[in-house]
Order: structure tokens, then C-alpha cells, then sequence
């Protein structure tokens, strides 16, 4: 290396990721730009934990740039306080069916077609039934198809109109395939033996490709069981559970009340500069955030206690406390909230066999900033372990806009957002140079739980793979319809498992999602998820640290970190602030980066920038 010049790595300690950027600096102030990294972060952020994470971004920074670590000069570390978040979901409507109303069966494998409406039979007594009223025939374990085919028919010739059957086992079709008369039949009761006997009850069956039409509508229940209104209000949770479904049953019991009972969540105390405001958490998500708005800036946040919201945050409490190293949960102040309404299923209690309804909920994401960093104790193993000189400098907001300046077509004044794993920060740089940052609660954890409960996947790794890649409905064995209605052809048989099924297109191939919602539907709740979250978040920061709170006045906005690498959001934030007048984009650092590295290169710009 010439006489004068320096060689310096910049590293960005993230919540989840560590970053580093390798340069030269040469004796006349110019920059030369060798080589970057990436690495999981370990342990927490801005404790020693992380030192790890670090100097192996440090050594693959220097093999990248063709460096060895004797000649490194001066490390520089950001100054990585920790901001923690954690997140709860909570149902605040609950449905309640006090008697054996609807019956859980699989909804995918019914026969024959159509709407029967009779009164329960057990097939064992249907030989006994008399031919003045229609009759729904319950068919428990251990009966053959054929001979409930046999019996159906026999009583059907005998002139006892029967109208539908119920079956424990899965025989539908083919019971179906040897009627004389066709009715519509449904299969894999799991609870058969709970079925009331005498009762009016309702089957009904759609054709292929198609859904229920009148047991998944609250007038069609109300018809076929002839409910006076307030009866019809009652029966409303039965028709959202229904909906959706190509078969159906309801049966129909003298105390089947049904009622969709609000059940208290508590109260939420925030508490801000000057004043305190409360909220009840069964008003929504609009209510929450209008009562934290106008608390700003937000001290701390406390859930009534023995109540869902006080345990939401209690548990949120403790997440963070471990997280820190076993600080007291009563210590821990919640800077920041962010509330979203959701659907999340719920089981009805009163059900035959664990059926569910989607039911109103709230996520609450919750985030906490330490304060303080232990970041002194890891630039000291840093420095011991490569024995060079390590500096800790720069705020990590003012250090993301210095990287951002570094994308192609950017200049100050000039406001990063970088978008997390569980938070979003947004931080203005002037012209002056002078700096203003914000961090708010709600990133990609918050949507990747907000897929996996609206989906009722009850799996977070096909709720992560939802989230980052797109969807397909796999139509044959050689071809996919995409969710933009395109279609693409394949050489090779694709995997049996995905026939006919939803998939995510990842890397590696399609993957089914355990879900009976349509492509559509996914795609739509994973969209809705992102713009909840992410949308809402950009633009209640940017209004935090924009001049008079008015976006109009911001003129450029580059969109960093994980989230931003993402296929669709970067566009739906852009789109939000299109009106607004503001240059809006995915960051791209260093001309080559793309939405990464902004903070490390940030740090190298600083200390050249200083040093000449």
C-alpha cells in the first residue's frame, strides 16, 4: 500500500444481519471501494455477544477485497444500540354454539350435488322410517358402501324420500356412484356417533369448482330452518364458519342458540410526554393508533391487568428481557406500538369436531430501545482479536443516509427507511448535514404472523416462504397457472404432492401451502399483510421525521435493508407516497449493493470524510 493511504472496514452490527464494507483511503481524501459482507448477527445486538458476528464479517470483507488483516489500519463499528421488538395476537370476538349445530367433516370429498333438507335418521332404523317426511340418513363406522348404497336405495324404492347422508368413513363417491337417486352425500364425520338423530338438518353439496350457497348464507340458513330475525342474527358465526366450503351440513337442535359473544380484552394505558391516554383494544386498530398518536412521543405502555392486552404485553415484557440478559421485565419502557387488525381462526366452542371461524383479533407489535449499548466491550475484542485500531462512530440513522448517498441519481436532503425483521427506522439527512432518526414498532415478523394466523397455516416456515416468493395453482403435471394469470409449461412430471394445489415458486421448487383458500385469496392476504405493516410503518415514520410532518416535503426516499430486496413491497410503499411528490426507490449502495451495506459503507464515508 502507497505511503499516506489507509486500510479501513466499516461494519454494520444489525438486529439480524452483520455488514461490512472494506476501503482504501488514500492520502488526498479519495475513496477506493474493495470488497463487502454479509453475515448473521450473533448473539444480541450492541452486546459482546455480537463480537463474533463481526469479525467474520470483517474476514470475508478482506478475502472479498483480496486484503489480509495485517494490513487493516482502523475498524470501525456503528453505534448499535439495540432496539428490540416482540409481537402478540389476540382474538377479541369469540363464536359460541351452545348445542350440536354444525358438524366438522372434510369438505373436499362430498357426492353427488345439491341441497337436502330433512330430519336425521340413523341408517340402522331407516328400514322403520315412515314416507311422510324427508329423511337425512347418519351412517356411522364399519357400514360397506355398498351396502349403504343398498339401503338407501331400498328405502328410496319403498317411497321414503330420502334426501342426503352423512357418512363416518370416506366413501362418497362411491356411495354416490350407486344411487338410483341422486342426493347430495357427505363424508369423514369425525364425530358421527354426536350427531343428534330427529332433528331438522340441512345437507348440501356443490358442484365441482364451485362453494356453498345457501348453508354459507345467514338468509339461506334462516329459510331452511324458517328462524325469526332474532334467531337469523344468531346463526350468522355458522354461515362465516361455512363459507368457503364445496359441502356443508347444519343441524338444527331445539336449544341451538348461537350467539357471537364480544368478551373484554382490557385496557391500553399509553403514556407519552404530558399525558395518558387509554384505549380499549376491542375498539381496533384505528383507535389504538389514534390514541398513540396523540401521546407522541411514546414513554411506556401498560395493558390492564388479568386481562388478554395486559398479558399481551407482559409476555412481550419478558421476550425482551431475556433477550437482554435477564434484565427486569418491570425495567423494560415500550417506546413504540403498532396495532393492526386482523382475522385469526378461532374454534367454536359447541362444534362436533374442532370446526373453526375466523374471528376479529388485533396484533400488537411492541418495541423497546435499550439505553444504552455495551459496544465499547466489543470493539475491545475486536481490536484484541485482529490487533488493529477499532473505533466506534456514528449514529446508525445519520450512517444509513451517508451510505444511501452512494446509490446512483440520490443526493441530501435525502431520507432512508430501512426496512427490518422488527422494526422500521427512518432517518432524514440535510443538506446540512444534520441528521434525525426514528424507529417504529412492526416489520417482517409482524406480516409473516399475520399470514401464518389469517392462513391458518399453524406452520411459520411456509408462512416466511408465503411471504418471500410468489404463488402458483399447479393445474397438471406439467404446468402452473401463475398468480398473474400467466402460464408456464414444465419437461418433467412435476411432484405428485402438489397436483392440483396452491404452491410457493421458491429456489428450490414449488411448495405446497396447507390451506383450502384458492390463489387468489392467499395472494390477497399476503399483500394486504405487507401494506398493513410496512405501508403503514414508512409513512408514520416519514411523518415523524419529515419538516412539519408533511410528506410532500421530502424530496428522496431509498428504501434499505432485508425487506427492501422483497418482490412487492418497495412498490407498495412507493405507490403510497407517488402522491405526495416523492422520489421513492430500493437503494442500490455503491452502485452494486442493492438495498445492503448502507450503514458499513455509511461508517467508511464518515471517517474519510473526518479524516481529510
Amino acid at each position: 500500500m502507497s505511503g499516506g493511504d489507509r486500510l479501513v472496514v466499516g461494519v454494520d452490527i444489525g438486529n439480524s444481519t452483520t455488514e461490512a464494507c472494506l476501503a482504501v483511503l488514500a492520502a488526498d481524501g479519495d475513496v477506493r471501494w474493495l470488497g463487502t459482507a454479509l453475515t448473521r448477527t450473533t448473539g444480541v445486538k450492541g452486546t459482546p455477544a455480537s463480537t463474533e458476528g463481526a469479525l467474520t464479517a470483517v474476514r470475508r470483507a478482506l478475502a472479498d477485497g483480496g486484503r489480509r488483516a495485517e494490513e487493516l489500519d482502523v475498524v470501525l463499528l456503528n453505534e448499535a444500540t439495540p432496539v428490540i421488538s416482540g409481537l402478540a395476537m389476540e382474538t377479541i370476538t369469540e363464536t359460541v354454539i351452545t348445542e350440536s349445530t354444525m358438524i366438522g367433516h372434510d369438505p373436499a370429498t362430498p357426492g353427488g350435488v345439491g341441497l337436502g333438507v330433512g330430519v336425521t335418521v340413523s341408517v340402522a332404523d331407516l328400514g322403520e322410517h315412515p314416507g311422510d317426511e324427508p329423511a337425512v340418513v347418519v351412517v356411522p363406522r364399519g357400514w360397506d358402501f355398498d351396502d349403504v348404497a343398498a339401503a338407501l336405495n331400498a328405502a328410496v324404492a319403498r317411497g321414503v324420500p330420502v334426501v342426503a347422508a352423512v357418512l363416518a368413513g370416506d366413501d362418497a363417491v362411491l356411495v354416490s356412484n350407486r344411487l338410483t337417486q341422486q342426493m347430495p352425500v357427505v363424508d369423514e364425520v369425525s364425530a358421527v356417533e354426536k350427531v343428534p338423530l330427529g332433528m331438522r338438518a340441512a345437507v348440501e353439496v356443490a358442484g365441482p369448482g364451485r362453494t356453498i350457497r345457501t348453508l354459507s348464507n345467514t338468509y339461506g340458513i334462516a329459510t331452511v330452518f324458517d328462524l325469526d330475525p332474532d334467531q337469523t342474527r344468531q346463526v350468522s358465526p355458522v354461515a362465516r364458519a361455512l363459507t368457503g366450503n364445496r359441502s356443508a351440513v347444519v343441524v338444527r337442535t331445539p336449544a341451538g342458540d348461537v350467539t357471537d359473544r364480544r368478551i373484554p380484552v382490557g385496557v391500553l394505558e399509553l403514556r407519552g410526554a404530558g399525558r395518558t391516554v387509554t384505549v380499549d383494544v376491542d375498539a381496533g386498530a384505528e383507535a389504538i393508533m389514534a390514541a398513540l398518536a396523540r401521546v407522541q412521543p411514546l414513554e411506556d405502555a401498560h395493558g390492564e391487568p388479568g386481562t388478554h392486552v395486559g398479558g399481551m404485553l407482559a409476555a412481550v415484557r419478558d421476550t425482551m428481557a431475556d433477550t437482554l440478559g435477564g434484565a427486569d421485565p418491570g425495567d423494560i419502557a415500550i417506546r413504540d406500538v403498532l396495532a393492526v387488525d386482523t382475522f385469526v381462526p378461532a374454534e367454536v366452542r359447541g362444534g362436533l369436531a374442532g370446526e373453526i371461524a375466523l374471528e376479529n383479533a388485533v396484533g400488537l407489535a411492541a418495541m423497546v430501545r435499550t439505553s444504552r449499548s455495551r459496544m465499547q466491550a466489543v470493539a475491545d475484542r475486536v481490536a484484541e482479536s485482529l490487533t488493529t485500531a477499532t473505533e466506534i462512530g456514528g449514529v446508525e440513522g445519520e450512517m444509513a443516509a451517508l451510505g444511501a448517498l452512494t446509490t446512483p441519481g440520490v443526493q441530501a436532503p435525502v431520507v432512508v427507511v430501512d426496512l427490518g425483521g422488527g422494526s422500521t427506522d427512518a432517518a432524514l439527512l440535510t443538506a446540512d448535514g444534520t441528521s434525525t432518526a426514528v424507529h417504529v414498532a412492526g416489520a417482517g415478523e409482524l406480516v409473516t404472523k399475520l399470514i401464518d394466523a389469517e392462513l391458518a397455516l399453524e406452520d411459520r416456515e411456509v408462512a416466511e416462504l408465503v411471504k418471500r416468493w410468489p404463488l402458483a395453482k399447479v393445474e397438471s403435471f406439467f404446468h402452473v397457472r401463475h398468480e398473474d394469470g400467466t402460464v408456464q409449461f414444465f419437461d418433467e412430471p412435476l411432484p405428485a404432492h402438489v397436483f392440483a394445489r396452491v404452491v410457493v415458486l421458491t429456489a428450490e421448487g414449488p411448495v405446497p401451502i396447507g390451506t383450502r383458500h384458492g390463489l387468489d385469496h392467499v395472494r390477497r392476504v399476503r399483500r394486504e399483510a405487507k401494506r398493513r405493516v410496512f405501508v403503514v410503518n414508512t409513512l408514520r415514520a416519514l411523518r415523524q421525521v419529515a419538516p412539519g410532518g408533511e410528506l410532500r416535503r421530502l424530496d428522496f426516499v431509498v428504501l434499505l435493508g432485508g425487506s427492501a430486496l422483497d418482490f412487492e413491497i418497495p412498490d407498495q410503499i412507493a405507490d403510497a407516497l407517488a402522491g405526495h411528490g416523492v422520489v421513492c426507490g430500493t437503494g442500490n449502495v455503491l452502485g452494486d449493493q442493492g438495498p445492503r451495506n448502507a450503514v458499513a459503507t455509511g461508517l467508511v464515508a464518515a471517517f474519510a470524510g473526518g479524516a481529510g
